[in-house]
């Protein structure tokens, strides 16, 4: 038998992925990524954010709210190993987890005060879903939270590549600059499965209010369409 506890959500993210295609696989990637997070009533008094503008980064223990299944896995295939090779669950950061819990190291841009929603927090370099429900806010210490010389285990064996990216025929002039950076910096990640190289695939992706379409041929991503969709906004 074991014991069970209530968490409560104490607010939630606003960011540019409405869907999980696309969103960066860990959080510091893209600090050109911006997003807010927003707090419930109970919560929201700034006296509880006083002292955290000393700090440039913030940890956020969050719920994989879209990534729940019925049952747990204790093996699963990390995408970074090309989602062909078994792990054990606590070696990863899959959220197939027993409790569906993330963490995200993020770069603390702001706190602000507003009439509408209260306390806000402008963070960068978030990896999380639009809504997804935030647990818990901490301060990344320094002295006590990097490791230089920590082993990485298996993704230490995995170089990580980024790809370049190009835009055809001016599409990105819908876009702000602030979205341009952000967008270019996600696609550099190659968002696509692992398993998948199709030179002549196009994929489609959520990005904010657009429509974005691109194709990967060896290191390079041509993105082949930005649309703003419907009612949307840069």
């Amino acid at each position: 038998m074991y014991n069970t506890f209530d968490m409560k959500e104490i607010g939630h993210i606003k960011s540019d992925f409405s869907e999980k295609f696309g969103i960066p696989r860990q959080s510091g990637l893209v600090n050109e990524l911006k997003a807010q997070i927003v707090f419930e009533d109970e919560f929201n008094d700034i006296n509880a954010f006083k002292g955290l503008e000393g700090f440039s980064h913030i940890w956020l223990i969050w719920k994989f709210s879209k990534s729940v299944k019925e049952k747990w896995s204790p093996q699963v295939r990390p995408p970074r190993l090309g989602g062909n090779k078994y792990m054990g669950v606590f070696a990863t950061r899959s959220p197939f987890r027993p409790n569906p819990i993330g963490l995200s190291c993020v770069k603390l841009e702001g706190i602000e005060k507003t009439k509408e929603q209260g306390v806000i927090l402008h963070i960068a370099g978030a990896d999380l879903l639009d809504g997804t429900p935030i647990f818990d806010v901490k301060p990344y210490i320094p002295y006590a939270d990097s490791y230089p010389y920590a082993l990485g285990g298996f993704t230490d064996e995995t170089p990580r590549k980024t790809l370049s990216v190009v835009y055809k025929e001016n599409c990105d002039n819908v876009l702000n600059e602030e979205k341009r950076l952000a967008l270019t910096g996600v696609l550099s990640q190659d968002p696509r499965p692992a398993y998948q190289n199709d030179p002549e695939r196009i994929y489609i992706m959520d990005f904010a209010q657009f429509e974005v379409k691109f194709s990967v041929r060896d290191d390079i991503l041509t993105v082949v369409s930005v649309t703003q969709k419907e009612n949307g906004e840069k």
